[in-house]
Parts: structure tokens; sequence; C-alpha cells
């Protein structure tokens, strides 16, 4: 299951979001989503996880969950807009 997560402090990494999602299940990928222009990070990601049961545990776990000051905002991917 693909999960989105948001409202990340600036300075998070990759690595930084695979592991507090770890916590509740294996993570296939984390990725931060980066501005093209600068490089730096624009405050959400995604995390993919290998057992949905996983992902929605992490969903629940983590909502609402301050990370580094900030308050997370998780919750199922949906699936990119066609332009």
């Amino acid at each position: 299951m693909n999960i989105y997560c948001a409202n990340l402090p600036y300075r998070s990494r990759d690595e930084d979001l695979a592991e507090i999602f770890s916590e509740y299940g294996e993570v296939v990928s984390a990725k931060i989503i980066l501005d093209r222009e600068t490089n730096r990070s624009r405050g959400f990601g995604f995390v993919e996880m290998s057992s949905d049961e996983d992902a929605k545990k992490a969903i629940e776990g983590l909502n609402g969950k301050e990370f580094d000051g900030r308050s997370l905002v998780v919750n199922e991917a949906r699936p990119r807009a066609q332009q």
C-alpha cells in the first residue's frame, strides 16, 4: 500500500521517513518529494509498505503524531489526477 505523509519537517530525509514507518512493518520505499528548482523538501512524501495491514496500522499510529515539532498528516495515497 502506498501512503501519503504530509507536514514533514523540511530537513527530513528519505531515511528518516523510512525509520518512523518501519516501527509498523516492512518499508519497501520511502521518498520525500523535492522541489525541482531548489532541490529542497516540499514537506511531504510517500511510503510504500509491503503489507496493507501494516500500512493501515502505520496510518492509524502516525496520523497526528508529532515528529520533530510538527504534527504529521498520514493517509492512504490517492492516484494522481490525470492532466
